[in-house]
């Protein structure tokens, strides 16, 4: 199959996946966390474990590189843009203040630092400008990618395996997440810095090809680590949370290899992540059934954002740039807009007006009113000139936001009905129940690409990020990254 021809089913289903491999024969390599017959889910790490240490790229379905690649190409992507944020410079500024041994590489820097202080910096810069991809609960895996990035280049891992190790850390987290659907919602968590911070310690683990008998002291230690909650939504602490979990999902796996003890059942023991995270939620051991057998990166896929601000407004901007399309220059005729949402997304519908990039990126009236005014937002939508900006102060103004009893209840999709009314009292509404990125209306392999190299200006030269480009979209296929490294740094 040729790559483009993968690339068009990037987003859409697969059939079910066999994922074994060597993974069985490592399944009765794991260590053995509690007792048959005992409560459902009692067995869940020792599962994990025998998946991380025995799987094998070889094993992994073509759509599952693909999109592994992917999720490559667009976090470093935004990583890059990112990298010129406030948040990552002043992380940047305390990593500097550390004076770490210059082993490893910072994307978009011309520092170098400690593998777990690149990842600190790395994570904060993915996440600050809120455009990385999505996966069931927010940026779920977003730490992935920015803690594999500095332990490859420290260990020497090849693209290959550091490809297999982002596969594993995804379908780990997945399958935290679908035991616990309402984490985020329900539990107030940040789900990025507390199963993600997992699914990245579980990725490291791969990483180091640690054996099985030493990987559930590497949960466990994650588990005790993870950390995030959505109130820091709209704050410069939301990508910290990513930064943080890259970091301590490095630290996890590194003193698991040397034997740092840590609760053999940490996530499905007594006080462990199922009895605290998941307290008075629902809870799906059974989850974990299929690990091993099935692909979740092939057959559940990803969002990638193609707006760089939070993915439960992504239906809002839709619906706005539609109307906007329709109304044409009668967009001047506005008098009042009314945003119909979930009750999930209730809390991305603020009164007050935002004054900074952070506030604006979890805006629902801002975004809309951006939109109205001058089409899709990018990164500059979010600077200080455009929130500032008098013609979209006023149609913010207007929009009126309440739940839409159609979805109220709406939990992933998260729909948006915008009506507006015109002067001479017509009025116009536009439905959207599925956002841009989304399988139903999927970025194409060219909209990728050109958000990449979108975000790549802002770091590195157009030489450097077409040679970055072009190494993300085959990953995997080369022998070492000697060649990638030095692109990374500061262009």
């Amino acid at each position: 199959m040729q790559r483009h021809d993968v690339d068009r089913r990037l987003f859409l289903g697969a059939s079910a996946v066999t994922l074994l491999g060597a993974a069985g024969a490592a399944r009765a390599q794991a260590p053995q966390a509690a007792k048959a017959g005992d409560a459902p889910g009692a067995r869940i790490t020792p599962r994990v474990a025998a998946f991380i240490a025995g799987f094998e790229l070889k094993d992994a379905p073509a759509l599952a590189v693909e999109r592994a690649r992917t999720a490559f190409t667009d976090t470093v992507g935004v990583m890059l843009a990112g990298s010129r944020s406030e948040p990552a410079a002043i992380v940047l500024e305390l990593v500097r203040a550390e004076d770490a041994k210059p082993a490893v590489s910072i994307v978009g820097q011309s520092l170098r630092s400690s593998p777990q202080l690149a990842a600190l910096a790395n994570g904060v810069a993915s996440h600050a400008l809120d455009f990385d991809f999505t996966y069931m609960q927010g940026q779920l895996v977003a730490p992935v990618i920015p803690a594999l990035l500095p332990l490859a280049e420290s260990t020497g891992a090849t693209p290959a395996e550091t490809l297999a190790a982002f596969i594993v850390g995804f379908e780990v987290a997945s399958r935290l997440s679908r035991a616990n659907p309402n984490h985020n919602g329900g539990g107030a968590w940040h789900a990025t810095g507390t199963i993600g911070t997992i699914g990245a310690a579980a990725a490291c683990a791969r990483l180091l090809k640690l054996p099985a008998a030493k990987i559930p002291d590497v949960l466990g230690i994650s588990v005790s680590m993870a950390a995030g909650v959505n109130a820091n939504y709209g704050t410069m602490t939301k990508p910290l949370h990513v930064g943080q979990g890259a970091r301590n999902a490095i630290l996890a796996a590194l003193l698991g290899a040397r034997g740092f003890s840590a609760n053999p059942a940490a996530i499905e023991g007594r006080g462990g992540f199922a009895s605290t995270f998941a307290r008075g939620l629902e809870w799906q051991p059974d989850a974990f059934d299929d690990l091993g057998r099935t692909s979740d990166l092939a057959e559940r896929g990803f969002r990638p954002k193609r707006y760089p601000c939070g993915g439960v407004i992504h239906t809002g901007i839709d619906a706005a740039l539609k109307l906007r399309e329709e109304l044409g220059p009668r967009v001047a005729d506005i008098s009042a807009i009314k945003a119909g949402i979930s009750k999930y997304a209730a809390n991305r519908a603020s009164e007050q007006y935002p004054t900074n990039t952070e506030a604006a990126k979890f805006n629902l009236q801002y975004v809309v009113a951006y939109a109205l005014a001058n089409g899709p937002p990018t990164l500059s939508a979010f600077g200080e000139d455009a929130i500032n900006n008098a013609r979209v102060k006023a149609l913010a103004r207007m929009v009126s936001v309440a739940i839409d009893p159609a979805f109220a209840d709406a939990h992933e999709d998260y729909p948006t009905r915008l009506a507006v009314t015109l002067t001479d009292g017509s009025t116009r509404e536009e439905l959207r129940v599925y956002a841009s990125g989304t399988r139903q209306y999927p970025m194409s392999p060219a909209q990728i690409d050109d958000k990449f190299l979108d975000c790549a200006a802002q770091a590195v030269t157009p030489d450097a990020a077409k040679k970055i480009l072009a190494t993300l979209r085959t990953l995997g296929e080369q022998e070492s990254f000697a060649q990638f490294w030095p692109l990374l740094g500061r262009g």
